[in-house]
């Protein structure tokens, strides 16, 4: 995690950073989606986490995809930008097709499942579904931002 850093040199303020971090709603033919539940918290979520240095955000989605789930994708658009304030991670969502491979867990996940859209209300937080929910009604990209459990509503 990163932590606030002094600019100090430059305006004599504290220059707040925040981690960023890339999520992939993938897609099938049929419409379902593809979601995992964490293993440290088993929560269901979007396959995704903190972007590397050396990387674009489309290299990341595919890398995180495929590290947490084993389908490999072709990422398409990006369909929102959503800000945890609690914690100061942005991350950037992107539309995937799959492309190949076959859904297995990871370290990071103890279920991979493709879910409709109504499962992904259920099973999901409010902060999480809306990333799939966005995804797929075609409006984006959204920008939404949220405080770790409830959206924070636009001023």
């Amino acid at each position: 995690m990163l932590r606030h850093m002094s600019n100090s040199a430059q305006d004599g303020q504290s220059t707040p950073l925040h981690s960023v971090s890339v999520a992939g709603v993938v897609t099938r033919d049929d419409g379902r989606l593809l979601a995992i539940r964490r293993a440290d918290n088993g929560t269901w979520e979007l396959p995704g986490g903190v972007l590397e240095l050396d990387e674009t955000p489309e290299e990341g989605v595919a890398r995180e995809v495929l590290e947490e789930t084993g389908i490999h994708v072709e990422v398409d658009e990006l369909t929102g930008v959503y800000k945890n304030t609690a914690l100061g991670v942005v991350a950037l969502v992107f539309h995937c097709k799959p492309s190949g491979g076959t859904e297995r867990t990871s370290s990071e996940s103890t279920a991979v499942e493709w879910l409709t859209p109504e499962e992904v209300s259920e099973r999901m937080s409010e902060v999480f579904a809306i990333r799939l929910l966005d995804a797929i009604d075609g409006n984006g990209p959204h920008v939404r931002s949220h405080d770790g459990k409830r959206l924070l509503r636009s001023r």
